[in-house]
């Protein structure tokens, strides 16, 4: 029997993503697997049914593609009630977690409790480890390159200043001071989106190697003083500060920050709340119509006045949470996902037939639920 991969409709308020592009359909089709397509799963981002259709996938109606599936692919994990739709023995790839706090992780928990009952094997695309081999797998990394870039175009849009110097028969203006916190995928990538737009950026991270990928797309590197050669975990993030650590770090920013017209935060720490850093006192000394974009809003904020999903402003300073900020971007967010999960299902399938081995480094760091249980990767 011919091994059969869903693509689902997303089901999250907002979410225009979706997990395979037509082209992944067709390069899935060539290794031999059937892909079936709910109705109007790529619609939002701008794919047709008919795309897909001349791929080679097949567009079905209904739940098919969970119900007749072997591998479901999805960008957000699924509700209850789409789990009762899968059958026991598939694979389910997609995200798992969602935010933080308790709340977030009880309805994790609740989840992963269904799917371990239902018998399905639950790939987190968020555990992909941070090796050479699983590079073209790892969505957080793709999809932090879309958020960091859009995320310097919201502080262009959102800030009442143009960016770039200009000379003009009106006066000459000044160019506006963007200051990017983590320089990470989606720091590098919002530095080099603001310099491009005319900003002078600068940038601070705790990690040590940061700072020449900083000074390489011509950002200034601030509060050296700060890093800390131990600061980088062996899967390359960050690790979270001590709190002595954390209060340097925020007395040598606090200055720079009343410099600067834009602040991107972008700080996170796997498996944690993000790190405060911004505080509100920080805020309050920028200068009026200053913007701060924090990427970090979906898991606690790097702002001590952010809230996710909303705008909160503090003495003229608008501070943003965005949420899901890929997904505003949904045409090219979900070519990068897709690339990444067709590379995912290559690695899962030989002679196209599904070799799920858990003793793999990736596999195995990505199953969350398996055999009827929930499991803890190291």
């Amino acid at each position: 029997m011919t091994l059969r991969v869903g693509v689902p409709t997303e089901s999250v308020a907002d979410e225009r993503r979706v997990a395979l592009v037509p082209d992944g359909a067709r390069a899935l089709v060539r290794l031999g697997l059937e892909v079936y397509v709910q109705t109007g799963a790529g619609e939002s981002a701008y794919f047709p049914d008919s795309a897909y259709r001349d791929a080679g996938a097949t567009v079905a109606d209904g739940d098919e593609a969970w119900t007749a599936s072997d591998i479901v692919v999805k960008v957000q994990r699924p509700g209850l009630s789409e789990v009762a739709l899968l059958r026991s023995g598939a694979v389910l790839v997609s995200l798992v977690s969602s935010g933080a706090g308790a709340s977030a992780e009880k309805t994790r928990d609740e989840l992963l409790a269904a799917l371990a009952t239902r018998g399905v094997t639950t790939l987190a695309l968020e555990r992909v480890p941070r090796i050479s081999r699983a590079q073209s797998m790892d969505v957080l990394s793709s999809q932090s390159t879309v958020a960091g870039y859009k995320a310097a175009l919201l502080a262009a849009a959102e800030l009442p200043r143009l960016l770039p110097m200009l000379t003009t028969a009106a006066g000459s203006l000044a160019p506006s001071r963007a200051f990017v916190v983590g320089a990470g995928v989606a720091g590098l990538q919002a530095i080099a989106t603001a310099r491009r737009i005319g900003a002078v950026v600068s940038a601070f991270d705790v990690r040590a190697a940061a700072r020449e990928q900083v000074q390489s797309l011509g950002a200034t590197f601030v509060a050296a003083e700060a890093v800390s050669a131990d600061a980088e975990t062996a899967g390359g993030y960050a690790r979270a500060q001590t709190e002595e650590e954390q209060r340097q770090t925020a007395a040598l920013l606090a200055e720079h920050i009343k410099t600067v017209d834009i602040v991107i935060t972008t700080a996170q720490v796997p498996g944690r709340p993000a790190p405060r850093i911004i505080t509100a006192d920080m805020v309050r000394s920028m200068r009026p119509g200053s913007v701060i974009v924090d990427l970090a809003a979906e898991t606690g904020g790097n702002c001590e006045l952010t809230r996710a999903g909303e705008t909160v402003v503090c003495n003229n300073v608008r501070v943003i949470g965005p949420v899901n900020l890929a997904s505003t971007v949904p045409l090219h967010a979900s070519q990068m996902f897709s690339k990444n999960v067709v590379t995912l299902v290559q690695h899962l399938v030989k002679d196209a037939a599904l070799a799920l081995d858990l003793a793999d480094e990736i596999t195995g760091a990505m199953a969350v639920t398996h055999a009827g249980a929930v499991r803890t990767p190291a």
